[in-house]
């Protein structure tokens, strides 16, 4: 699928992309950027999908990036997933998207709530009608409110019966955790998600504890900048519907608190075969429940197998990758999940010099409403 604006490009430019992918590795190993004689070739790769702007000037790379990012983003807020499928069966609204989010190669509407005023999104009665009525576009051909005043990203006119707003503060922390549970290095890379559904023109302001802690920060157009940059202070004027308000990064200077804690016993013997034996626990610091705990275990080849007992979520092993991956759940104080049993090598294999590292991925539930 292809998309120009400010002037044709012959399709063989993409041959200079597909020579980078035949030599990576694996996709995510694909160069983001690829340089050709007269154009750049910029790329992410999402979903199984890459998306691939061809730029003819030099442009940031990241704002190009990031806005191939808004892009999928819009797909998945539109038809729920972004697949192959879903952009096949949906063809003319994904060029009536992107003839909107660009307009000559600049980007214009990227406004979710506002995108939704002027292309309807796809539902199965609109699909019956088209078919009834013989229409085959779903662009409105009324401009939408917002984009006649100086806050484009909010619709004006908005009116609900219950006004309230969600904020949720999501937190991805990369950790290195040595064997007695000291924390060797730690990153935090956050983002806050609003769902906003207040009437008017609501004017909202959010503070923080300790802002000096963030770091390489990015603001979603609708706050005031120069504001955060005296006071440290988030004024906005919300768009109507989701949005992510600001995403920042804090830095290994600062400890991060680590959700959960391990206990494990990992050993080989010449014998073929080693233990393990592994507990997962909640740091009494947190206060808070933690769910969808996944831990991951990639073995050695050496490996062949592995028959472990569990008392709470459920396993698998990979015979090919040799992952072994243990869906916990939800953590109780009260039973602590474990998981034991052998592993079985590989027959003439040596046993593996050092333990395999254990990758933990959890999720902490944090509630707030604000009315």
């Amino acid at each position: 699928m292809e998309k120009h604006w400010k002037s044709v490009i012959h399709r063989s430019i993409c041959d200079y992309f597909f020579e980078a992918q035949a030599k990576a590795a694996n996709p995510n190993d694909v160069p983001p950027v690829i340089t050709t004689p007269h154009h750049y070739l910029i790329n992410i790769y999402r979903n199984q999908l890459y998306v691939i702007a061809v730029v003819m000037t030099e442009v940031p790379p990241l704002f190009v990036i990031e806005f191939l990012h808004r892009v999928i983003d819009t797909f998945e807020d539109y038809f729920t997933e972004c697949t192959e499928s879903t952009i096949k069966d949906n063809y003319v609204i994904v060029y009536e998207l992107l003839d909107e989010m660009l307009d000559d190669g600049y980007p214009a509407v990227m406004e979710p709530n506002v995108l939704r005023e002027i292309i309807k999104p796809p539902s199965l009665l609109r699909k019956l009608q088209d078919q009834i009525m013989g229409e085959s576009t779903s662009v409105s051909e009324v401009l939408p409110t917002g984009q006649l005043s100086n806050v484009p990203w909010r619709r004006m006119g908005v009116k609900y019966t219950n006004n309230e707003a969600y904020f949720d503060v999501i937190e991805e922390i990369d950790a290195i955790i040595d064997k007695s549970g000291s924390t060797v290095f730690a990153e935090v890379q956050g983002y806050i998600d609003c769902l906003v559904k207040l009437t008017g023109m609501p004017d909202l302001t959010l503070s923080f504890v300790n802002p000096r802690l963030l770091d390489d920060i990015s603001f979603h157009p609708c706050v005031r900048f120069k504001r955060w940059e005296s006071e440290k202070i988030l004024s906005f004027v919300p768009p109507d519907g989701s949005f992510r308000l600001i995403s920042y990064h804090i830095g290994a200077q600062y400890i991060a608190a680590i959700p959960v804690y391990i206990r494990h016993h990992i050993s080989f013997r010449e014998t073929g075969q080693g233990k393990l034996d592994i507990t997962v626990g909640p740091k009494q610091t947190m206060g808070k429940p933690i769910e969808n705990v996944i831990l991951e275990i990639p073995f050695s080849k050496s490996v062949l197998n592995v028959m472990l007992t569990v008392n709470q979520g459920k396993y698998s092993f990979d015979p090919v990758t040799k992952v072994m991956t243990w869906d916990v759940g939800r953590i109780d104080s009260t039973k602590l999940p474990s998981i034991r049993g052998t592993i079985k090598l590989q027959s003439g294999c040596p046993a593996p010099d050092s333990n395999p590292i254990i990758s933990v991925s959890d999720f902490l539930t944090y509630l707030s409403c604000d009315t």
